[in-house]
Order: structure tokens, then sequence, then C-alpha cells
């Protein structure tokens, strides 16, 4: 009878440019926690404070990059989080540093983009995507979530895709043309323009360790869906005082003290005015997002996002209709008094503002503190480890703990998905192509002082493998893959384990019998 086997080798990424991030000593891809590791189906990114190496393991003459990203010597800046952003036509690296800066590169070691998203250190950088056929909501998310202490920060799938787009065409361009452009920093900051994204502040529990963004949610029970119609009525006045707001159903009712004797012509412009104002107010629409956060002061909390920052209606009445009431109000005393213009002055860059974040539950059990986090698929499940060696499956959509695991300290989890029960390809007389449903998702428990990978099904069924790894080895999982088209086949959630020490990368086998 044949050793049953659960790892197949797909290669070795053993070279000398390995030596720059510290391969040669053993346990150097586990032992140090500034080594950081990024998969896609083709290649491995490995980096460190300052230098990323990308390689792939298929084939050995491949040729390998390294990019030394522009850091702020002056400032210490390094690198704390890298991912890959793989796209239908695009494969790029996204980087996260110590001053909160997200850079992008190409594969030829180009920089695209370089964005400051918040003045703090990136803890982690995470990718990923619901298509409809995985929740019951209608549309699809896809989005690249940006972890700091107590900060998170989301940007979405499809603006990243534009910038990428715009980039590859300028430099196709450039290629035929034969007249390529020198940019600055500066310049790679401004030519596409800063991506737009949401920022949430989530430390009400403490300063957390890790977040994610499991999806979308809905709105509060009371929240109102409001659609304002503005009634101006105008009184003559010297100058502003005042502005009140009075509410009934979806009416309000906007008094306004004019710094100006009007007469009917006027009256009626400056009601125009208002009238678009407010109608632009009313059309915006609301998205809110479950957010989960471990940490030290809470092993873990939730908290409901918004993309709206006002805190309450009459904030955001405050915040969106008087400023656009009274520029209009300074633009006809403009108009009536024929002021000189104003000169433009360059504005500094200034720190997104936060969105609102209310907090919905959390769980305090001190001295235990959340240490690593992971999604499944849909979102819908969140393996958490703490520092006593426990693993908590989190239902994210019912914030309830559904499982506990003891006895694994220092472990680190991943989902995946496996063929349970089922033939292998060339163990019976036709082919059959495994689509989404043929599949159960697990849970892939690496225990390093164990020395041993343990693959358990959700939500509570039994352990499925017991799988013995070397030590030095690490866990690791292809990034999502934007876009993916629904027609194609099904490509299921797998787990890889890399041999720092030997450089051999294996994928844990589908098929479990």
């Amino acid at each position: 009878m044949s050793k049953r086997t659960h790892l197949t080798d797909l290669g070795c990424i053993a070279c000398e440019e390995l030596s720059d991030l510290g391969a040669g000593r053993e346990g150097w891809l586990t032992d140090d926690p500034t080594v950081l590791c990024a998969l896609e189906p083709n290649s491995l990114a490995i980096a460190n404070r300052n230098l990323i190496l990308v390689l792939g393991w298929s084939d050995p003459d491949e040729p390998r990059v390294n990019i030394r990203p522009d850091l702020s010597s002056t400032q210490a800046e390094y690198i704390t989080a890298i991912e890959w952003l793989v796209f239908d036509d695009f494969r790029v690296v996204a980087v996260g540093t110590s001053k909160g800066y997200l850079l992008v590169y190409s594969l030829a070691g180009d920089l695209i983009h370089r964005q400051m998203v918040y003045p703090a250190r990136i803890l982690k950088l995470r990718v990923r995507g619901t298509k409809r056929e995985m929740t019951q909501e209608t549309s699809s998310s896809e989005e690249v979530s940006v972890v700091m202490a107590g900060v998170i920060a989301r940007f979405d799938g499809s603006d990243i895709l534009s910038m990428l787009q715009q980039w590859f065409q300028e430099m196709n361009s450039q290629f035929w043309d034969q007249k390529p452009k020198k940019r600055g920093p500066d310049d790679l900051e401004n030519s596409y323009g800063r991506l737009p994204y949401q920022l949430w502040n989530v430390n009400k529990y403490g300063s957390c360790v890790d977040a994610a963004i499991t999806g979308i949610m809905p709105p509060p029970l009371l929240e109102l869906q409001v659609t304002p119609s503005v009634t101006v009525i105008g009184l003559q006045m010297v100058a502003i005082e005042s502005c009140s707001f009075i509410t009934s159903g979806n009416s309000f009712l906007v008094m306004l003290l004019a710094p100006f004797p009007m007469n009917s012509g006027d009256f009626l412009k400056l009601f125009r005015y208002l009238n678009s104002a407010a109608f632009i107010v009313g059309q915006s629409s609301q998205r809110y997002y479950c957010a989960v956060t471990i940490g030290d002061g809470a092993v873990i909390s939730a908290f409901r996002l918004s993309e709206d920052r006002s805190r309450s209606l009459v904030g955001a009445i405050l915040s969106k209709v008087v400023p656009a009431t009274f520029s209009t109000i300074a633009s006809f005393s403009k108009m009536i008094w024929r002021s000189e213009p104003t000169t433009n002055r360059k504005s500094e860059e200034k720190t997104q503002p936060f969105a609102r974040a209310s907090p919905l539950t959390c769980l305090k059990d001190h001295p235990r503190k959340g240490e690593k986090l992971t999604l499944s698929p849909s979102g819908t499940l969140a393996a958490i480890t703490d520092s006593l060696g426990r693993i908590l499956l989190l239902d994210t959509q019912a914030l309830v703990v559904v499982r506990l695991w003891k006895g694994y300290r220092d472990a680190s989890c991943l989902f995946m998905e496996l063929l349970v029960n089922r033939d292998q390809p060339g163990s019976s007389s036709f082919y059959y192509e495994p689509t989404k449903s043929d599949y159960c998702l697990c849970l892939a428990i690496h225990a390093p002082r164990k020395g041993i990978v343990e693959v358990w099904q959700m939500r509570t069924g039994p352990r499925l493998l017991t799988i013995q790894c070397a030590k030095g080895s690490r866990l690791l999982q292809p990034s999502y893959r934007f876009g993916s088209s629904l027609g194609s086949p099904y490509v299921p959630l797998e787990a890889f384990l890399l041999n720092g020490d030997s450089g051999q990368l294996s994928v844990l086998n589908r098929f479990v019998n």
C-alpha cells in the first residue's frame, strides 16, 4: 500500500538573490518579523525593510526583479506590508510603509503610484472581493483595505484598475513615441490624481493590531433615508447672523438671514441656486460596511462603517447645505458689489477626515490579546488567534464566536476549499469539472511549535488532515484576483506551504478521502 501524501511540490525558489533578505541561516523566513511574503499564482514577492524580490518557482530561468522603494532616510521609513494586486491584464505589487504611504510597483520595478493614506505605520494590506454568487448582495464588492493601528482605509478595486489602465496606456504611448517623460515624486502623486478612499477611526476600544472589512451590511434600524427639498425665506438684514432649519417629514425649511437687501429677481435666482444645491445633497447614496478589529484593549471588536462623514441628520444639513448656501450668497454679493477677484493660493494637502464608525460590540478578556485575523472568501467567518494559544471562529454577521480551539500558540490560519470524499481525476471513466458547490470550506491551522498543519471542516466538522511540516515553514495563500469572470472554471481557495530553509514550495492537495 502506497504512502498517502497530502502535499504536491511545485518548485524551488532557492537563489543567490535571497541572501540579501537573510536566506542562508536556519529559520530566516519565520524568525525575522520584518521578512514579508505575498503570493500569486505564478510569482512570489519577498521583502524586508528596504528591498523587495519578485521571483517565480516554475521556471528556474525566469528573470528575478529587485525593487528598492525610494524611502525617506531622514524619517527612517521602511517597508511594513506587501500584497499582490492581480487583475485580468495587470499584475502589480502594492507596498505599505512605516510612514503611512501606499506604493504601487510594476513587475519591471517601476513606481506607478505613491499616495499618503494616513500618517501612521501600515500594518497590513488586505485584498478581497465578494461576488454575487458568494453572498445575498445584488452587486459585487472588490476592495483593498489598509490597516493601521486604530485606523482602517478602503480603496475600491475599480478606482485602482482605472489608475493602472492610465499608467499602462501612457507607458505604451511613450514606447512607440520613444520620448519617455521624466517625472519626479510629486508628479507620481498627482499625474493620475489621488485614489479616492474612505478612512475610519476604529480605536474606541484601544489600538488594534489587525482588522478587516468583512463586507456590506444593512443600515441602522432607525436610519432615515431623506431626500430633502428646501424652501428658502429671505430676510433683509445688514449682516449674516444665523441660519435656522425646521424639519417636517422629508422637507426642510431653511431660514436665511441675507447680508444685503434683495429685490425679487435676485431672490428668485438665489432660490434656484439653493434648491439645486439641496437636490444634490438629497441624491447622495449611503453604504455601510462591517469591520472586525483585534488588539490589546479588546480581543475582538466590531464596527459599522459609514461612507458619510456626518454625525447626525442635523450634522448632514449643516455640513452640506450650509456651505452651499453661504457660497451662493457670497457669489451674489460679488455680482452685486462687483468686488475684485481674489488670487487662488495653492492649498496644502491635509489628512483626509474620518468617516463615521459606530461601535457594535466588543470582547474584553484581560490578559488575552488578539494577534492575527483571517477571513473566509465570503467574509462571513473570521479565524482569530490570541496570545493564550486559542483560535476563535467568529460569525461576522451574527458577531458570535461559534467555535474554539485550544493549544495553538504562535499559530496562523488560512481558509481553503477541499473536495471531501470525491474521486480524483483519472480514477473514474469520465471527467467531471468540479463547481463551487462541490467544494467544502475548511480551515488550515499551522502550528509551528508542533510542526504540523491541521485542516478542519467548517463550521463544526471534524479534523480532516494532519500534515507534518518542517521547521521554518510558512503558510501562504494567493491574493484575490480582481474581476474574475463568473463563466470561467471555478478556482478553489488553496493553501501553500513554503519551506524557507530548503526553498521548496508545496500546495495542499484539494482531494480528501
